[in-house]
């Protein structure tokens, strides 16, 4: 093939497509566990993630309750994903070998915000969340009803495998997405590029800028006690009874279970037997959706 502009624009189109191809089939996920935050700016600040307290009869003038402040920010990152194509297989019109790795190239990048959120929740155990404290933990700051601090739990320690029960059908997810900027291809491939010019190679990329954080923690329970019966009624129990700020009932329904590949089996037995190990009708069939993710592997 000659290398001249016309070929090496049908070259980036062809690429491109298969780039595109590759982010259209990819089955992206995150969504059931994240909320998508549009971003504008190097990082958007949560403080608003303080908890309103409850309605109240209307007797006399409005009793103003200032929103608790926290200086919780998710700072949006840069990433990439380069490939370089050899001069040499262009001249020679070996480019077959390079269309499913544009496709897998697409695969890759429209699978990343599933890769960053489903290990947000792992990484939940040892990350802060915006009341300072990691987002799984066992003191985390409320106010009850009289106004004095204590300290409630969404986590029952452990050290097995780690298991997850989430509320997810509030406008706000245990998980944020943040996105900046969407994945777009770019390309380096004119004969006089550098890189083509010093090392005869045509680089073909994308980018994008994005970044996850946590919403509130009341709607996550994070668990590595061992996923059975007793495990998945105590979670269960737990997110139903979360309070807000001066003892304001949240009303949360747990209805999401996420748990890695080695533990769907255990899952199964809660969710989906019709009888517990004792033959006992098993009461929580169907109490909650089951997501295995790979993602958690």
């Amino acid at each position: 093939m000659i290398i001249n502009t016309a070929n090496l624009d049908a070259i980036r189109v062809g690429f491109n497509t298969a780039f595109r191809r590759g982010l259209g089939q990819a089955q992206s996920q995150y969504k059931r566990i994240a909320t998508v935050v549009p971003s504008s700016t190097k990082e958007n600040k949560y403080g608003w993630l303080g908890k309103l307290p409850n309605m109240r009869e209307w007797v006399g003038p409005r009793h103003v309750q200032g929103l608790a402040e926290h200086d919780y920010a998710i700072r949006n990152k840069s990433y990439e994903l380069t490939i370089g194509v050899d001069r040499d297989d262009i001249e020679d019109d070996n480019l077959g070998v390079y269309e499913p790795l544009f496709v897998e190239m697409g695969e890759s990048v429209a699978a990343h915000p599933d890769l960053l959120c489903f290990g947000a929740l792992p990484g939940g155990f040892s990350t802060e969340c915006y009341d300072g404290q990691y987002f799984f933990d066992t003191d985390h700051p409320v106010l009850d009803a009289n106004g004095d601090t204590i300290s409630v739990a969404n986590t029952d320690g452990g050290g097995g495998t780690p298991w997850y029960l989430l509320s997810t059908r509030r406008a706000l997810k245990p998980v944020i997405f943040q996105e900046r900027r969407k994945p777009q291809f770019v390309a380096k491939d004119r004969p006089t590029d550098d890189n083509v010019f010093d090392n005869k190679e045509f680089r073909y990329g994308t980018d994008g800028r994005w970044n996850v954080g946590y919403g509130f923690w009341q709607m996550a329970w994070g668990s590595k006690q061992t996923l059975d019966k007793d495990g998945y009624a105590n979670a269960r129990e737990a997110l139903m009874s979360m309070k807000g700020d001066y003892g304001r009932p949240l009303g949360l329904m747990p209805d999401l279970l996420v748990v890695p590949p080695s533990l769907e089996g255990e899952a199964m037995e809660v969710l989906k037997a019709e009888r517990d190990a004792a033959g006992a009708t098993n009461v929580y069939k169907a109490t909650a959706e089951l997501f295995v993710s790979p993602w958690l592997a």
